[in-house]
């Protein structure tokens, strides 16, 4: 009998006895777990390399994983930026562009939450997240469980798709940028925990969003924390801040250790990033103009780690990558469709991350000129290739942004040899600017 028919024969007697459906369904889907650090720059942390951080459990998280040490955020505040998590979608696309509706002329910013007109389109803002498709939503089409905790700007957790969650965004009663959510990691892990278990006990797969406001202020650490780092700088802000990363890091053990205490690890996909960056201004306790809502890798760039054993072998990679890569990933690893319309790539086919020639994104200021027209409220457009970042300024808005002894012109860096940013090099390499510039544009007119 020839091979061929043998072969045939072979495989037909297979699907009889095993058919495909049954092979899928003995094998559970993956878990999701999503770690987002609030405010925290690229550097500051162990395994990025900085010399006093100490950050034990993500460092061995990241010996773990697959790490991406050139990510990017597509815009450096935390609103938009968990926005293009959840839909895999750019600011400008979704209409989430800053934390913020505007703020009423004659109204004190802390009065702001009693205004009728400011509160409506507060509520609209959060609606514009319904429009999209969102991967709690997507996921739950599939039988997943999923369970918002921490930062959150959307009013109610189930506005971003989940079927649970801790924010009740009413703003009445405080309901902010997550409200009873804020005290996850900082006074206690339990609602996470009690979900897990919840899940385990309906035999559902979950997906936790853990977006503890850690380390952002108020840079409270605790005393044993504080007085390790004391000696180690001489403002008493940056030490603050330096072990408030650590208070970070020990939650993450924590969150890490119940999915171990489960025998659940080996079953879920662990991916952390940084909502935006934070450089610490040692004279006052903020953050440096460079960073947070700047067009600067100080707010921009951040490490992306994802963790699957048995999946995904543990590596690093210096090739740019995006959050909005975040939610394509997930779906390819979990087998649900992916929806219409997204931008990223799977970060698991190193193929196509490769070959992508650029990245992306937009900075755009805190409160919205117009809610509706997101490049009213644009202030930057970048890209970053392997070796160049290209900034394009909205002269318009920038003029509103403090950045002091900055010129509104285009910037040109060559970050593969000056990651810090500190040469502005457009007037030697004009066909670099010219070049990027179509890029940007192609990319801007194309979404």
């Amino acid at each position: 009998m020839p091979d061929s028919i043998v072969r045939s024969l072979f495989l037909f007697l297979l699907c009889v006895v095993f058919p495909p459906t049954l092979r899928a369904e003995n094998k559970p889907p993956p878990n999701i777990v999503l770690i987002i650090s609030d405010d925290q720059a690229w550097t500051d942390f162990g395994f990025m390399g900085h010399p006093q951080i100490q950050t034990p459990h993500l460092d061995r998280f990241a010996r773990e994983s697959l790490l991406f040490r050139h990510a990017y955020v597509p815009s450096s505040l935390c609103c938009p930026s968990l926005a293009a998590v959840l839909t895999g979608k750019y600011p400008h696309q979704t209409k989430v562009t800053g934390n913020e509706p505007p703020r009423p002329p004659k109204v004190a910013a802390g009065q702001v939450y009693r205004d009728p007109g400011f509160l409506k389109q507060v509520h609209e803002l959060n609606g514009f997240l319904t429009r999209h498709p969102r991967l709690p939503a997507e996921l739950g089409k599939h039988g997943y469980l999923s369970f918002q905790t921490g930062k959150w700007w959307a009013g109610n957790f189930s506005t971003g798709g989940f079927t649970l969650g801790m924010s009740h965004g009413e703003t009445e009663r405080g309901g902010r940028h997550g409200d009873e959510g804020l005290v996850i990691g900082r006074k206690s892990m339990q609602p996470i925990s009690d979900f897990m278990d919840r899940a385990i006990r309906q035999q559902q797969p979950f997906m936790v969003w853990y977006a503890p406001m850690l380390p952002h202020q108020p840079h409270d650490p605790p005393e044993r924390l504080l007085q390790k780092y004391r000696d180690k700088t001489p403002s008493l802000h940056v030490a603050k801040y330096w072990a408030m990363c650590e208070r970070f890091d020990e939650t993450c053990g924590e969150l890490l250790a119940l999915l171990e205490q489960r025998k659940i690890a080996d079953n879920t996909i662990v991916v952390f990033m940084v909502d935006n960056g934070w450089i610490q201004d040692p004279e006052q306790p903020r953050f440096r103009s460079d960073s947070k809502l700047s067009q600067y890798d100080g707010g921009l760039r951040i490490p992306l780690l994802i963790r699957w054993p048995g999946h995904i072998q543990p590596r690093q990679c210096d090739d740019p990558v995006s959050t909005l890569d975040i939610a394509p990933t997930l779906y390819q690893a979990c087998g649900t469709p992916r929806p219409e319309g997204l931008p990223g790539i799977d970060l698991l086919d190193e193929q196509a991350v490769t070959h992508r020639e650029a990245v992306f994104g937009e900075c755009f200021l805190h409160n919205a000129v117009d809610i509706h027209k997101p490049e009213l409220n644009l202030t930057y457009r970048w890209c970053v290739t392997r070796e160049w970042k290209l900034i394009l300024p909205n002269p318009t808005n920038v003029r509103q942004v403090n950045k002091p002894g900055r010129a509104i012109a285009p910037e040109l860096y060559q970050i593969a040899v000056d990651p810090q940013e500190e040469h502005e090099v457009s007037g030697k390499h004009a066909p670099q600017v010219e070049r990027l510039k179509g890029l940007i544009d192609h990319w801007w007119s194309g979404t």
